[in-house]
């Protein structure tokens, strides 16, 4: 009887993580401004019918996408996270009006270096989607940027 439980547990449990939907991909790249500056640049590409966030959000809304990136003696970083225009909806789940990205999203970071050897920028983006009918929980997911010599 035993053995026939711990089966049913590890299949309901087997069930429920392939339940797990995950609407948003993101893609990063590093483009060359100058020879001491690069955009680090991250897409989303967002499925279907989801929307993902804005970084600036009014409170009491959905969580805003936020970037963190990990020091590095290697470069600094030159004032905010910038994110394209995206367009203003009524959001029938917060009952607002939110800025939000359909499809694809780009949000860009400049960084002056420091020197001109081969390194990488770690950092994480925190975001939160919706369709017209529910909301997935606040996801981390970790980015890599390579820049070049």
């Amino acid at each position: 009887m035993r053995k026939i439980i711990i089966a049913l547990v590890v299949l309901l449990s087997a069930n429920l993580t392939a339940q797990i939907h995950s609407p948003v991909k993101w893609n990063t790249n590093v483009v060359k401004i100058s020879d001491f500056e690069f955009d680090l640049v991250a897409t989303a590409i967002i499925e279907g019918e989801w929307h993902l966030y804005s970084q600036t959000i009014a409170k009491g809304g959905p969580a805003p996408t936020t970037f963190t990136f990990e020091s590095n003696f290697n470069y600094l970083k030159k004032g905010n996270t910038k994110e394209e225009e995206g367009h203003i909806v009524n959001d029938k789940i917060f009952y607002m009006r939110i800025k939000c990205f359909d499809e694809k999203a780009t949000f860009k970071q400049r960084i002056k270096i420091k020197n001109s050897k081969k390194f990488e920028v770690k950092g994480v983006v925190e975001f939160m989607v919706c369709n017209d009918s529910q909301c997935l929980p606040p996801k981390e997911v970790n980015l890599v940027f390579r820049i070049p010599e």
